[in-house]
């Protein structure tokens, strides 16, 4: 007959095993998080706080500045000015502060979009003709 000493190490072994490998499948899902432009940033934070929340249910503690910089490091390739600034800011931000940031500049951008606010940039080719030393220059007002 198994005493109830040995069948408790016996559990404690199989399910601590699991939780294990538990932990370094949300850490992974964490450490491979990354924000596309595709989706709406605010959904991807959703997505993002899940993943925080399944971390914490693992035992696991990220203190909130550092949940705060992963977030920004985190955000898409056209948030890279606002990225930038908001790395460069010197006051400590708690994360729904953030979040509140990302909404209202979200909402910004939309409204740019709807407004026809579309950013600028003029190129420029140089074309030079053959037995000709003039060059003609043709400027395209181009819209991201």
């Amino acid at each position: 007959m198994v005493n109830a000493k040995a069948l408790w190490e016996s559990l404690e072994r199989k399910y601590k095993t699991e939780d294990a490998g538990s932990k370094k499948f949300v850490v992974g899902k964490f450490l491979d998080f990354k924000m596309m432009d595709s989706k709406t940033v605010i959904s991807q934070v959703q997505e993002f706080q899940l993943i925080l929340h399944d971390i914490h249910a693992e035992g696991m503690v990220l203190g909130e500045s550092f949940q705060v910089a992963a977030l920004i490091e985190k955000l898409p390739p056209t948030w890279k000015d606002f990225k930038n600034y908001l790395k460069h800011k010197r006051k400590e931000m708690k994360l729904e502060d953030l979040i509140v940031r990302l909404r209202i500049e979200e909402d910004n951008r939309q409204s740019e979009k709807k407004a026809g606010n579309y950013h600028q940039e003029a190129k420029a080719n140089v074309v030079e003709q053959e037995g000709s030393k003039t060059s003609s220059i043709n400027v395209l007002n181009s819209l991201y």
